[in-house]
């Protein structure tokens, strides 16, 4: 079922978002079937079956990396063992991404925590069995469609036995894989997906963990950075019609109607829209000041540079995960100076890797010098190898993957992205909606350890890079240190 089509159930206000039954049930028989969710399976036809588009499934080449060789970078505790251990059996782990299409933006950072992954591993772990095991990770991309995303995740639980599963980079990436491992029984940590988006309807997971903000965080960050501008209150609000959307769109308006902001929000648009002028002449005669919303880089970049042509001047935009990549925000010109963005992670925030030792801004600087760009909020996903490289590293029996769960299940771990902690007491929802918890980071379900989430903008400060991410908000991410933070500016800089 394709993640772009709007549900009955999404229809309604506030609430969650839908993963069908039959949808389920049938990852759960093709799982069994193995080869039913292989490469050339044609998942897409299958689960128009279940009430899914069909598409015509384009096999993409697995980019599946050799046994990790040892790398410059220590591992730390990780990799410190005696050399005399016994040999264990070798373990996979798997990560799906979006290499390629809408969501390749993501693709970047993805494939340099791979390989920081493998530094990590070196020549193998010693796990709870006290054996040291070789550990390898076969790579997949979603080509940023969700059926194979599913697809591919079938593939490396049945046929390439993964003993953990990696998924990260929007809904569209990480339900299906979640999904998909779920019906399999093969334990997966997640990240880079609204915690209510990767939960769904299902309030509950066995085989899944997941490390990300959540709406309430958004909510509570989208409305502390627009007070600090001076506005009409008046927000135009664009949102996709993906999982993403479809609920930030249920759910964001009523959040901001109850601030005293008054939210025109046309209909969900379709992914790769190219003309948004009627939403654009929507704006201007309502007379919007703010814009918000939830849209994929090349959508935003389209609408951006339409307003600018057609006379849109708005004195804030914060518009989530298009503007996250800077080379989306060089793509815009002059007319992104000013942009806000949600702030996932940043080289000024106060945490250390488990597996390298090295701080946020030693991560960032060495991105920079290893991928020529600058720093990126979505480095924030070398968690994903944090958390599967310590489940397999405390599982009695990293071949079990019932093994690997309970260690997973008892994870006590400070990371890149600040502690995680799924032993911790989990924080009471403040109300019945999806949102209705405290904003800020926490256990906030027995799946989910919230990480908070700070608010940026970008800036032209005459520095290396044309825009830099500026912290200006720590509202739901006390962590941040006061020192970083900058007052906010309206948009548009004239200078």
């Amino acid at each position: 079922m394709s993640d772009t089509e709007k549900h009955p159930e999404q229809e309604e206000q506030g609430s969650f978002i839908d993963k069908s039954v039959s949808r389920r049930d049938f990852l759960k028989i093709a799982g069994i079937a193995g080869a039913a969710v292989g490469l050339g399976a044609g998942l897409g036809g299958a689960l128009a079956a279940c009430g899914g588009t069909e598409e015509t499934t384009t096999t993409a080449p697995p980019t599946t990396s050799a046994p990790a060789t040892t790398g410059t970078t220590a591992a730390g505790a990780t990799t410190t063992v005696s050399a005399s251990a016994e040999a264990g059996a070798p373990l996979k782990m798997g990560f799906v991404t979006p290499l390629t299409g809408g969501l390749a933006s993501f693709g970047v950072p993805d494939q340099y925590c791979v390989e920081r992954w493998a530094e990590a591993i070196g020549d193998g772990i010693v796990c709870g069995d006290g054996k040291k095991h070789p550990i390898s990770i076969e790579t997949q991309d979603s080509q940023s469609d969700s059926n194979r995303a599913a697809q591919v995740a079938g593939d490396l639980i049945n046929n390439s036995q993964v003993n953990i599963m990696m998924v990260a980079s929007t809904p569209d990436t990480v339900t299906p894989v979640v999904e998909q491992c779920e019906a399999s029984g093969c334990p997966v940590v997640s990240t880079d997906c609204p915690w209510q988006t990767y939960l769904g309807q299902n309030k509950e997971y066995k085989w899944s963990y997941h490390a990300f903000f959540g709406a309430e965080d958004f909510f509570e960050i989208n409305w502390s950075c627009y007070e600090k501008v001076p506005t009409n209150k008046v927000i135009g609000a664009l949102y996709d019609n993906t999982a993403d959307g479809n609920f930030f769109s249920a759910n964001a308006p009523k959040f901001m109607e109850a601030k005293g902001y008054k939210v025109i929000m046309p209909s969900n648009y379709q992914v790769t829209t190219e003309d948004f002028t009627a939403q654009i002449s929507e704006f201007k005669s309502q007379g919007v000041e703010c814009i918000m919303g939830n849209m994929i880089p090349p959508d935003f970049t389209n609408f951006w540079k339409q307003a600018a042509q057609q006379g849109l001047q708005p004195k804030v935009c914060l518009v989530g995960k298009a503007i996250l990549f800077p080379q989306s925000v060089e793509a815009l010109g002059d007319v992104a100076n000013g942009l806000m963005t949600e702030l996932w992670w940043h080289r000024t925030f106060p945490w250390t890797s488990s597996l390298s030792g090295e701080t946020c801004a030693q991560l960032a600087d060495d991105f920079e010098a290893k991928k020529n760009m600058e720093q990126t909020a979505p480095l924030l996903l070398s968690v994903c190898g944090e958390m599967a490289i310590y489940g397999l590293k405390n599982a009695t029996d990293p071949t079990s993957k019932d093994a690997v769960l309970a260690a997973i299940e008892s994870m006590k771990l400070d990371t890149i992205i600040g502690p995680l902690d799924f032993t911790a007491p989990i924080i009471a929802a403040t109300g019945s909606g999806p949102a209705d918890w405290p904003a800020g980071p926490g256990h906030k379900t027995k799946n989910v350890y919230d990480h908070g989430l700070g608010g940026s903008q970008w800036l032209e400060l005459g520095g290396k890079y044309k825009f830099e991410q500026v912290p200006i908000d720590k509202a739901a991410a006390p962590y941040m240190v006061d020192s970083t933070i900058q007052p906010a500016k309206p948009l548009p800089i004239t200078g």
